[in-house]
C-alpha cells in the first residue's frame, strides 16, 4: 500500500469536510458525544484557515486522501494554564490537533503521531496534544507513542482536556 503524507491542499477540501465527518460520527459512536459533534468541529472556515497556514495535513493512501491532522509550532494559548499536573519541561514544541481518518482506515493516529515526532525531533521540539476526557481512542494512542499525561487544560469554550507531551532530545 501506497502512504504518502503532505500538507494539505485548497482542493482536497472535499475529502477534508469528508474525513472530519466521519471522525465525528466514530467519536460519536464510541462515547465521545460532545467533543466535536455539538459544533460541528471542525468547521469549514478553520479548516481553510489551517490550509492558508500550511499547517493541516493529509495522509493519503493510494493516491486518496484518509486522513487529517493539524501540527503547529509555537506556543498554543491554552496551554499556559495546567490544572491537577504540569508540563514536565517549558521546552518548545510542536503540537498536533484536529487528528481524523475516514471509518476503517486503520493506522492513521500511529502514522500521524510518528510523522509529527520526526518533525517535531527535526524542530528540535517536544510534542503536546490534547483530547477529550471521553476520547479514549486517542487517549490511548498517545500512551501507546510515548506521551506522559500532563493534566487538564481548558480550550476557548472552557472546558477541560486531558494534556499530554512527549518529550524529545
Amino acid at each position: 500500500m501506497t502512504e504518502l503524507i503532505r500538507k494539505a491542499e485548497r482542493n482536497d477540501l472535499p475529502e477534508l469536510l469528508e474525513i472530519y465527518e466521519q471522525a465525528r460520527a466514530f467519536m460519536d459512536a464510541n462515547g465521545n458525544h460532545t467533543q466535536w459533534g455539538l459544533n460541528r468541529y471542525p468547521p469549514k472556515e478553520l479548516i481553510e484557515k489551517d490550509i492558508r497556514l500550511s499547517r493541516l495535513y493529509v495522509l493519503e493512501r493510494e493516491g486518496r486522501p484518509v486522513g487529517a491532522f493539524v501540527l503547529m509550532a509555537g506556543e498554543e494559548p491554552t496551554y499556559r494554564v495546567i490544572e491537577e499536573g504540569g508540563w514536565p519541561s517549558e521546552k518548545p514544541y510542536l503540537t498536533m490537533h484536529r487528528l481524523g481518518s475516514l471509518t476503517g482506515e486503520h493506522g492513521v493516529g500511529d502514522a500521524a503521531l510518528g510523522f509529527a515526532e520526526r518533525e517535531a525531533r527535526r524542530m528540535g521540539l517536544d510534542l503536546r496534544a490534547d483530547t477529550h476526557a471521553d476520547n479514549k481512542p486517542v487517549q490511548h494512542l498517545l500512551q501507546k507513542h510515548g506521551f506522559r499525561y500532563c493534566g487538564v487544560i481548558r480550550v476557548a469554550n472552557g472546558s477541560k482536556r486531558f494534556a499530554y507531551q512527549l518529550e524529545l532530545d
